[in-house]
């Protein structure tokens, strides 16, 4: 990790995410913000750890995952900007939740506990920025796992599929091109994924080449994932 003292850095996704305007409420003429940078693989947040602030991220990507103590890790989603780390924590007074991992080269506003917890948990604006989060993490996390334990692997790799196409934000949020990372997202198996991809294919819905999958039949992918949608 790199911290970055460049005011002008700061201000600019300050203004660019209009983070000016919820820190501007502060009592203090002057937050401690800070500009973190990340490479690739590094990790930005460790799961158990105690939290040492929020995080804003304001350029790059990030996976999200949780684990239980056997090893096994489950993908929960990639992140971009505006995402907000530290938030379920903060609220709940909890040690770290998920991980989070640098994808690319990605850069955060940072804010240390302290600051948050005197300052700006006192201002509705900050709240409310926080609520808005935190709800749709909820909203999503919810949407998840309902589909994961109720419908068949056919039913979520269609549904996935479609809700990547239309690009919404938790599409966007779960797109990768790697087939052990969707297996994860949609909770299942990489091999059982692979008996889907080949089946799929048999029924000229989608045609697998190397490691790229096409889709050719839209119509029929709707049909097969019954109206469910990640969103």
């Amino acid at each position: 990790m790199k911290m970055i003292h460049d005011s002008d850095m700061i201000q600019h996704y300050l203004v660019k995410y209009q983070l000016d305007n919820l820190f501007a409420q502060s009592q203090s003429n002057s937050l401690p913000l800070q500009l973190r940078i990340y490479k690739p693989n590094e990790l930005i947040l460790r799961e158990g750890e105690e939290l040492d602030g929020i995080y804003f991220q304001v350029a790059g990507k990030t996976k999200v995952s949780s684990s239980v103590e056997t090893g096994k890790a489950l993908l929960l989603r990639f992140c971009h900007p505006l995402s907000v780390f530290g938030d379920i924590e903060l609220i709940q007074n909890v040690v770290i939740q998920s991980q989070v991992e640098a994808v690319q080269p990605t850069a955060f506003l940072y804010v240390n506990k302290k600051t948050v917890e005197t300052e700006l948990m006192k201002d509705y604006h900050f709240l409310n920025e926080l609520l808005k989060h935190l709800s749709y993490k909820l909203q999503t996390c919810t949407t998840a796992s309902r589909i994961n334990l109720l419908a068949s692997v056919e039913e979520r790799f269609a549904s996935y599929l479609l809700t990547t196409h239309l690009k919404n934000e938790f599409g966007k949020e779960m797109l990768t091109p790697h087939i052990s990372e969707i297996a994860s997202l949609i909770g299942t198996t990489p091999r059982h994924l692979n008996r889907v991809i080949v089946k799929l294919n048999e029924m000229d819905i989608l045609r697998k080449e190397k490691k790229k999958l096409y889709v050719l039949d839209w119509e029929r992918l709707d049909e097969l994932s019954n109206g469910l949608r990640y969103d």
